[in-house]
């Protein structure tokens, strides 16, 4: 479990640094930004590590509806996540598309993964990005809303399509399948 925590640690970290202390990342250059992608690649491994090694203590376990309820805002969670590159309209309706979707990934997740090393994991990523948004606002007050198109509008629904059968099929491939639970 401890490397779930490092983990998540090392990621909330890595993004926050540039929120916290500004001048310091200001004054890094370039060479921040490929450390801060070392740092979260790092990050990713030991939680999954970490996750794969822990114990699932259960905390909860939902009804069947929670797996619908799972699958429905993962979604969302897609959609929003596109939409933070897209040039839909869906990107001017949310200030922190790509914050959003990890907050609905994070809740959908918790929903049907009611074991401690899951908490610690989504949970923590989920209060990663709430924190995020909360920095973000402070440190940025000011939000001009993206101007959208239907082109743009189709191009998110046509490729969130692609990716959610995407993750879909590597969450049947390597672990429990997202519509029957197995």
């Amino acid at each position: 479990m401890i490397w779930i925590v490092i983990g998540v640690a090392l990621w909330s970290g890595a993004h926050v640094f540039k929120r916290l202390v500004p001048n310091v990342r200001r004054g890094m250059g370039d060479a921040a930004k490929g450390m801060v992608a070392a740092a979260s690649l790092l990050a990713i491994v030991l939680m999954v590590i970490g996750y794969r090694m822990a114990d699932p203590d259960y905390l909860w376990q939902l009804g069947g509806w929670a797996r619908h309820a799972n699958n429905t805002l993962m979604v969302l969670a897609v959609i929003l996540f596109g939409a933070s590159h897209s040039k839909s309209h869906v990107r001017g309706w949310l200030r922190h598309p790509m914050l959003t979707s990890v907050i609905l990934w994070a809740v959908a997740h918790l929903l049907v993964n009611g074991d401690v090393p899951s908490l610690v994991l989504f949970g923590g990523l989920g209060l990663w990005a709430v924190a995020e948004i909360v920095l973000i606002n402070r440190a940025e007050p000011k939000w001009v809303r993206p101007k959208g198109n239907a082109r743009g509008d189709l191009m998110l629904l046509a490729i969130s399509v692609v990716v959610f059968a995407v993750i879909s099929a590597l969450h049947i491939w390597l672990g429990p399948n997202p519509f029957t639970g197995a």
